[in-house]
Order: C-alpha cells, then structure tokens, then sequence
C-alpha cells in the first residue's frame, strides 16, 4: 500500500516532509520504549527521565499533527493522489503516537513500583518479551524505510509471538493459585498489556507496507471461529 504512495516523494515536497516526520515519530517512539525499560530495570532514576520522556512524547504529538496538515495539503493539490496510501499513513502515524502513551504507562510501572520483580514465572517471561518488542521496532522500522513487504511480514509474526506470550502471563496471573502480593501482581499484568499494545501497534504499521486499508486495526484470527472469520480488533 505505502510502497506506491512512496512513488510520489519525488514530486511532492508536502508528502516527502510527512514520511521524513512518520520516521521521526517511530525514532522517538523506540527512544521511549528504551528510556521507560531503563527506568523498569533499575538503569535509570525516574526523576532523571520523567522530563525528557514527557517532552519527547509532546514533540510526537506535534510531527502527528504535521502529517495530518501535510496529507491534506498534498491532497488538495494532487487530484490524483493514492488517497487509500494518505489515509493509511495517517492512520499509521495515530498507531506510533499511541506507542508513545504506552512507553508513558511503562515507564510509570517502573517508577510507582517499589518492588522487586523476583517472582521468576512472570519475571522472566516479561524479560523475553521485552526483548523481542526491543527488536520489534528495528524491523518494523526497515519495513517501513525500505518498503519491504518481506521484512513487514517477518515484523507481524514476531509481534504476534510477543502478543501471544504477553497473553499467556496475563492467563498464568489469572490461573495462579500461589500467593502473589497483590502490587506485584498488577505490576506484572500492566507490563504485560502495555508490551502487547505496543506490539499490536507496531503490526499495524508493519501490515500498513502491504495491506489494504481496511485491513488496519484488525488482525485476521488464525483459526475459523464458530462465528466465522471475522477480524479481530488489535486495539481497545
């Protein structure tokens, strides 16, 4: 979908500064990610982040704002547009701005938090997840950069093994009859959804280098449902 609207930065400077400024949003989206998990692991003092995490997350919604004028701009004055690839970046550009509320909401896991994360059965798992989703952005990024449809479908099915791990803590939490303090117990699960809608929005940008625009926002259910295949919404 993207790989032909990118076809016309060569004509229109209005459309060139919106992917330049989509580029910039995930940069700044994956800064974040990495300064709340520095915060989450001890690295780094939360007083020391809070300002410059806030900031970036304001410079976000400034390029998301941009974009939209830029679309609309390009939009108005190219009467043959691929219009289905404006309205795709711009919704994708929604998806990394939402990435950065989600960095807020782990970086204040890390800071309200006082406890140690030692119950290895959630401690460990989150570890691998944060990884994986550290990855993520790296090769959702190359997707994006490189219009690679190959590399945006490598980036879906690692977020939707990230999606289902984070799912199986949130279960095993649910299921776990041993004693689990209940400050530690909400700390494992707001982690384990925060990772998951930072990977579902970073799917929904990958699927954006290939897909169709009304294939944004949902993900296809693996398996037929006793409803039929309906698409299953990626966002709450």
């Amino acid at each position: 979908m993207l790989g032909q609207l990118i076809a016309a930065l060569k004509t229109d400077n209005k459309l060139d500064e919106a992917f330049s400024q989509f580029r910039e949003m995930l940069g700044a989206a994956q800064w974040m990610f990495g300064e709340a998990n520095d915060v989450l692991t001890g690295k780094k003092e939360g007083d020391d982040v809070r300002e410059p995490l806030y900031n970036k997350d304001q410079e976000i919604n400034t390029l998301l704002r941009s974009i939209r004028g830029n679309i609309l701009t390009h939009l108005s004055v190219n009467p043959v547009a691929d219009i289905p690839g404006c309205l795709a970046l711009m919704s994708i550009a929604k998806d990394a701005e939402r990435i950065g509320d989600y960095c807020k909401n782990v970086f204040e896991v890390g800071r309200y938090y006082e406890g140690d994360y030692e119950i290895d059965r959630y401690h460990q798992p989150l570890e691998d997840i944060r990884g994986q989703a550290t990855a993520l952005f790296e090769e959702v990024i190359k997707a994006f950069s490189e219009s690679s449809t190959k590399q945006a479908k490598k980036a879906i099915k690692a977020a939707d093994k990230i999606r289902s791990e984070c799912d199986a803590v949130e279960e095993t939490l649910l299921r776990d009859r041993r004693t689990v303090e209940t400050h530690a117990a909400v700390a494992y699960s707001l982690l384990a959804r925060h990772y998951k809608r930072v990977a579902s929005h970073l799917a929904n940008i990958a699927t954006a280098v290939f897909g169709r625009i009304e294939d944004l926002d949902f993900r296809k259910p693996k398996k037929k449902s006793a409803d039929g295949d309906a698409a299953e919404p990626v966002q709450e």
